[in-house]
Formats: structure tokens, sequence, C-alpha cells
């Protein structure tokens, strides 16, 4: 499974942007660890005092600092505010096609493989709870409903998923499922048995 990640990426054309091409750029990190058997992602859950978001599962990640320079810098720098994820430990692939949140902030999602056995810390003024989801978990498809949201910018639909008691849902959801059906040559689609809620009509 690995292997054909890192064949997808290598053989992949996509080129991360320049942030000040970007309008409200950010960036994520999609962290695979090197399990040979059943590499997993690691995601995070916001803390519930935040202001936005809050309780909400996630990717480690953030908005572009200036200081930074590239958006990879980025990705790496939030990944170790969050989790405590040192840079040097995470073999970045490659990027992904920006992603457009429905507010508007174009994420640049990069891929990155990370040792399996990881002692990870959340910041708790961001985070209450760090985890790892199985790849083949996205591929099987198992979802808890289909979520339709009625929208200008970012995606229309979404997958969501329980997890160990974690809800996956929303933008999360959707790029992770993106970035898999590429990676793995899946069909994760819209259609699906799974019940589906229509966010628009609330």
């Amino acid at each position: 499974m690995l292997q054909q990640l890192r064949s997808y990426l290598a053989a992949s054309t996509v080129q991360a942007p320049k942030a000040t091409d970007l309008s409200k750029p950010a960036a994520v990190l999609i962290a695979v660890t090197n399990t040979p058997e059943n590499p997993s992602i690691v995601l995070t859950r916001r803390s519930q005092h935040l202001s936005s978001h809050s309780g909400e599962v996630s990717l480690p990640g953030g908005k572009w600092d200036p200081e930074d320079g590239s958006l990879k810098t980025t990705a790496l720098r939030e990944t170790h505010e969050e989790i405590g994820l040192e840079p040097g430990l995470v073999e970045v692939l490659g990027a992904l096609p920006v992603f457009q949140t429905w507010q508007g902030i174009e994420v640049t999602p990069f891929v990155g493989v990370v040792p399996e056995k990881l002692v990870l810390t959340p910041n708790l003024d961001e985070l209450d709870a760090i985890f790892q989801v199985p790849l083949q978990f996205f591929i099987d498809d198992q979802r808890l409903r289909t979520d339709i949201f009625e929208r200008n910018v970012g995606h229309v639909w979404s997958p969501a998923y329980e997890f160990d008691g974690f809800e996956i849902w929303g933008f999360t959801a959707r790029l992770l499922v993106n970035f898999i059906s590429g990676a793995f040559d899946v069909d994760i689609g819209r259609d699906n048995p799974a019940p589906v809620k229509d966010w628009s009509k609330r």
C-alpha cells in the first residue's frame, strides 16, 4: 500500500502553489504511518473551547504565515505545533491539488510518511485528541451517512464516518476520500447505501 502511494505521488504533476498566489492560503499534512501491512492516517480533534469548528475532526495544519515562506513549511510547522511531530520525522512525498473550504480558504494538502510508533502530544490550546485511522477503513467506505451542502464554493457533498467514537465528516472527510480515490484507484463517490443528510434544508 505504501509503495502504491509513493508511486502515485512520484508520478503526479501537481506542484504546490506559492502562498502569495492564493487569496487565503493554508496547508495541512496527511501524515501516513509507515506500518507495512496497514498504514494509518493521523487525525486530530479540535478543542471544544475554540470559537470555530470546535470539536471537529481535522488534519494537522493551518493558515500560512509570511515567515513560513512555503506552504510546505506551513504544514510542517503547524503539525509540529499541534501534535509535537518533528518536521525531520516527516518524509514529504508531494502535494495534492488545492482544496477550498466553504469559507474560501485555499488549502494545499501535503502527503508525508511518518514513523509507525510515534509519541504525539496534543497542544491542548487547540486540540483535545490525536488518533489514527487505517487507510483501509476509508477504502472500504463504510460511511455513516452522506452529507449534502448548498454552497457557492467548497465541496457540495461529503461522506461522514465514525471511527472509535470520532466522527469524521465535512472538509476533512471529503479531502481524504478524494486523495484515497486517486492514490488507490477506488471509487468513493456520492452514491452509497448510507442515509443522506441534507444540511441545506436546516
